[in-house]
């Protein structure tokens, strides 16, 4: 499978933002369409498209569906989509806006039934985010911390048949301070497929990432380090030998 470069789209109040770490106080407002937003990582060479529904995310049910199924429309990109997806209703919802994936967080650690369900209802179509803090699961648009270790959380999401997971290490999350590849290394060799987030601000970072995807981590999303022009999405597929 080859290596994606995957940009980063976070929703809230109808407007494009990145968070710092996750805190919704932290907020920075990078646009107000983004729709236009999607379609430019489209036209810059963008594959796929990780969209965040963040008031979904801290609410517990999705807030910004009407422009989810305005980017689905708008783009020909694979789309992923996730924040309060906590019933199969919502999943169904999701899947029929146009999203090629559901992504379910907070249902991971708390509902695996629904996560059990739902991968035997849409087989392949189901994607698990594990953030992590200090190794730990957090919940509920990462405000509450777990004792579930991360790795474990994945290799029982592996057993009841998801084949993608999201791996995000909250402190680095909207910090360019660097991926935390020891953590990413625990997460391979699990059997099940690995996107990583959180950190990235250079191309090295990616390059870093890449030396690391053989044979389980497949992609790399990318969000602050775009917004703030560090290096521009071109930069960043090149880096990956995805280009």
């Amino acid at each position: 499978m080859t290596f994606q470069i995957i940009p980063a789209i976070d929703l809230k109040d109808g407007r494009c933002v990145r968070l710092k770490q996750g805190q919704s106080h932290r907020e920075t407002v990078y646009s107000h369409e983004p729709v236009e937003v999607a379609r430019d990582f489209q036209n810059r060479g963008a594959k796929r498209l990780h969209v965040i529904d963040l008031d979904g995310a801290f609410g517990g049910k999705p807030a910004n569906l009407d422009i989810v199924k305005n980017i689905c429309r708008s783009v020909d990109m694979t789309v992923e989509v996730g924040g309060g997806i906590r019933s199969i209703n919502t999943i169904e919802l999701i899947l029929q806006a146009g999203a090629k994936y559901a992504i379910l967080g907070t249902a991971a650690c708390e509902d695996p039934r629904l996560v059990t369900e739902a991968a035997e209802l849409y087989p392949g179509r189901i994607i698990v985010g594990i953030d992590a803090r200090d190794g730990y699961a957090a919940v509920r648009g990462w405000v509450e911390g777990t004792k579930i270790r991360a790795v474990e959380l994945a290799k029982r999401m592996r057993d009841v048949g998801i084949q993608e997971i999201i791996f995000t290490d909250i402190a680095r999350d909207g910090m360019l301070s660097g991926p935390n590849l020891e953590a990413l290394v625990e997460m391979t060799s699990l059997g099940v497929n690995v996107i990583a987030s959180g950190g990235v601000s250079t191309t090295k970072d990616i390059k870093d990432i890449v030396r690391l995807a053989k044979p389980d981590i497949i992609g790399a999303i990318i969000g602050q380090a775009l917004y703030t022009n560090q290096f521009t999405l071109e930069e960043a597929i090149q880096a990956s030998g995805s280009g």
